[in-house]
Formats: C-alpha cells, structure tokens, sequence
C-alpha cells in the first residue's frame, strides 16, 4: 500500500496505527492527519528512538497493511 493509498484512509487505519504503536494518544493520530513524516516524528518522540529506526518500523506497518488490504 503506498503512502498516499494510507493517507487517505487514514480515518479507518487510526486504529491500525493505535495497534502498532499503542503510546500514541487518539489527539495525537488526528494530529499526524495520515502524513508519513509527523507518524514518524510521534513514533521516534514517543519511544526514544533514532530517525532511522522510526522511519523503518513505518515502512514495516505500511507494508504489513498492504498484505491485509
């Protein structure tokens, strides 16, 4: 699924995300508004990680999403 497929279904794929990554609060994913570089902002935020690591982990949920749609 690429980024743009994610970014506008990101309503029903919220909860998607609250599943992977559970610290992010309901505020926050409506913040992040389905864009690729505020999810990995939150995520590295959140869990005190590297850029690099964030920007992996999304690469691995968006690729896990493409084999459940």
């Amino acid at each position: 699924m690429n980024w743009n497929m994610i970014e506008g279904r990101w309503t029903e794929l919220k909860g998607e995300a609250r599943k992977m990554w559970g610290d992010i609060t309901d505020d926050e994913l409506a913040q992040i508004a389905g864009e690729r570089e505020k999810l990995e902002g939150v995520v590295q935020k959140k869990y005190g990680m590297a850029q690099e690591d964030a920007m992996k982990q999304v690469d691995e949920w968006a690729a896990a999403l493409k084999e459940k749609m």
